[in-house]
C-alpha cells in the first residue's frame, strides 16, 4: 500500500525487516525445541537466540543470487553466527514451515490493530447515537422523503453493523492464528510433532491440525473477505454523509480544517473528499476478496501460485483496513450535524410526509383502505403540484374527510411526535443505553 493510504504501525508490521525477524523468531524457537529433544548439540540454540541478526539489504543481496528468498533469509543469517552453529538453521524445516507461520501470526497481530481501531470507530458512533437518539429526521425510501424517523437511528444502525464486523474480525483472526511445522508435505517426515507444538505453545498460536506444505488458504480468503465487509460497512457510512452533505441537503457535513481549501477553481467549495476517500478505497479493499478466493486451489500438496498475491492482498488489505477505520472515527467525531437542516427539509413538502398516518386515520374511522389511499393520494399528488394550498389545508375542505375527522384530529395526524415514540424503546431493545455496564451492548 502506498504511503498516502498507510499508517505507520502497519508500515513497521508489513516491512521486509519485521517479516524477516518474525522469521528468524520461528528458526529460533525451533532450534530450541531440537536442542530440548537431544537432536542438536546443547549451547546451540541459546547462541543462536543472542548472536543470530538478520538485515534485510543483506537478504536481498543473496536473492539476487538465489532467487529464492528463504535460501537468501537462511544465508545471510548464518552470516551472523559460527559456522558451526549454523548448521542448525533451518534444520529440519522447509520454506513454508516458517513463512506460512511467521504470515500467520503477522496477519493476526495486524487483525489486532483493526480490533482496537473498529472499537474505537465503535464509540465514536454511539455517542453520535446517543446524541442524536430524539432529533427527528426526514426518512428516504429510494432517495424520496418517505416518513420521519429518528436520526440517532441511523447512527444505531451503524453502531449494530460495526459491531457485527467486530465479530467477524475475531472470528477471522482465529482462523487465521494458526500455524505449520510440518515439513515438506505435511506429514512430519523430517521434523517429529513435538517441535510444531513446542513452537506453537512459544507463539501462542494454535498448530493446524493437519496441513500440506501450506496452510490451508480458505483462512486467508476469510481474512480478506471480512476486510472487505468491514470496507463494506464503511462505504455505506460514508456514502450516507456524502447525500447528506449535498448543497439542496446539508444535513451532515464532513470535518473542514481551518486553512482547509476544497476547490483550485471555486474558493467557496466544501466537498466531502474524506468521505469520497473512503468509498473509493473501498473498492480497492473488496477488489481483493477474488484474488484470496482464487488462492484457495492450489496443485496438490503446493505450488507457489498464491505467494506472490499474498506479498500484495494481505499486508494491503490490512494496512488499507487500518487506514479507513481510523479516517471515518475522525470524521464521525468531528460531523457537522445540522438539525435546522433536518427540521427544513422534514417542513419542506407541507406535510405530505404524514399521508400514512392520515390514510390509517380514515381506514381506522371506517373508511375502505382503497378509498381512502385515493382520497389521501388525490390531495397529496395536487398539494406537491401547487403547493398554494398545503395539503393538510385540502385534507381539511374534503367533505368525506371533514365528515370523519375533525380539524383537531386531523391536526394531531402532522405531529412528529408519534413517529418518535417507540425510539427509546429500540435503544433499550439493541443494549444501547447510556450506562457504563452497557457501553458496548449486544451484538445485534
Amino acid at each position: 500500500m502506498i504511503d498516502r493510504y498507510a499508517r505507520d504501525v502497519m508500515k513497521t508490521l508489513w516491512s521486509d525487516q519485521t517479516r524477516y525477524e518474525r522469521w528468524l523468531a520461528v528458526e529460533i524457537l525451533a532450534a530450541q525445541a531440537w536442542q530440548q529433544l537431544g537432536k542438536i548439540p546443547p549451547g546451540v540454540s541459546e547462541r543462536l537466540r543472542r548472536q543470530a541478526r538478520v538485515d534485510a539489504a543483506k537478504v536481498e543481496e543473496y536473492e539476487r543470487v538465489y532467487h529464492h528468498d528463504m535460501l537468501a533469509f537462511v544465508s545471510a543469517v548464518s552470516d551472523t553466527v559460527s559456522r558451526e552453529d549454523a548448521k542448525y538453521i533451518h534444520f529440519g524445516l522447509t520454506s513454508t514451515d516458517v513463512v506460512d507461520t511467521a504470515l500467520a501470526s503477522l496477519t493476526a497481530e495486524a487483525l489486532d490493530v483493526i480490533l482496537d481501531d473498529v472499537a474505537q470507530l465503535r464509540e465514536a458512533v454511539r455517542t453520535r447515537a446517543l446524541e442524536n437518539k430524539m432529533v427527528p429526521v426526514i426518512g428516504r425510501t429510494h432517495g424520496i422523503h418517505a416518513e420521519p424517523t429518528s436520526h440517532g437511528l441511523k447512527w444505531a444502525l451503524w453502531w449494530l453493523e460495526l459491531g457485527r464486523d467486530e465479530e467477524r474480525l475475531r472470528r477471522a483472526r482465529q482462523t487465521i492464528a494458526v500455524m505449520k511445522l510440518s515439513g515438506a508435505v505435511g506429514n512430519y517426515a523430517q521434523l517429529p510433532p513435538a517441535i510444531e507444538t513446542y513452537v506453537s505453545q512459544q507463539l501462542r498460536i494454535e498448530a493446524a491440525p493437519l496441513s500440506t506444505q501450506v496452510l490451508q488458504r480458505d483462512r486467508h480468503a476469510e481474512v480478506v473477505t471480512t476486510l472487505a465487509i468491514l470496507g463494506g460497512t464503511l462505504d455505506k457510512m460514508a456514502t450516507e454523509i456524502r447525500l447528506s452533505q449535498r448543497t439542496e441537503v446539508g444535513e451532515l457535513e464532513e470535518p473542514f480544517a481551518h486553512g482547509q481549501r476544497g476547490s483550485s477553481a471555486m474558493p467557496h467549495k466544501k466537498n466531502p473528499i474524506k468521505c469520497e476517500q473512503i468509498s473509493g478505497l473501498a473498492r480497492v479493499l473488496r477488489g481483493y476478496v477474488v484474488p484470496a478466493l482464487e488462492d484457495m486451489t492450489l496443485w496438490y500438496e503446493r505450488d507457489i501460485s498464491h505467494s506472490s498475491v499474498e506479498r500484495v492482498i494481505l499486508p494491503d488489505a490490512t494496512t488499507l483496513a487500518d487506514y479507513l477505520v481510523t479516517q471515518m472515527t475522525a470524521i464521525v467525531q468531528g460531523l457537522v450535524i445540522h438539525t435546522d437542516r433536518m427540521r427544513h427539509n422534514l417542513e419542506m413538502t407541507g406535510g405530505l410526509v404524514f399521508s400514512g398516518r392520515v390514510l390509517l386515520a380514515l381506514v381506522d374511522r371506517g373508511m375502505t383502505r382503497n378509498h381512502a389511499y385515493d382520497v389521501v393520494q388525490r390531495h397529496a399528488l395536487a398539494a406537491a403540484n401547487d403547493p398554494s394550498l398545503s395539503f393538510r389545508e385540502r385534507l381539511g375542505s374534503d367533505p368525506e374527510v371533514k365528515q370523519i375527522l375533525t380539524d383537531e384530529t386531523l391536526q394531531s395526524l402532522f405531529d412528529v411526535a408519534p413517529y418518535l415514540q417507540e425510539v427509546d424503546a429500540i435503544y433499550r431493545r439493541i443494549g444501547l443505553a447510556e450506562s457504563e455496564e452497557n457501553k458496548r451492548g449486544p451484538i445485534v
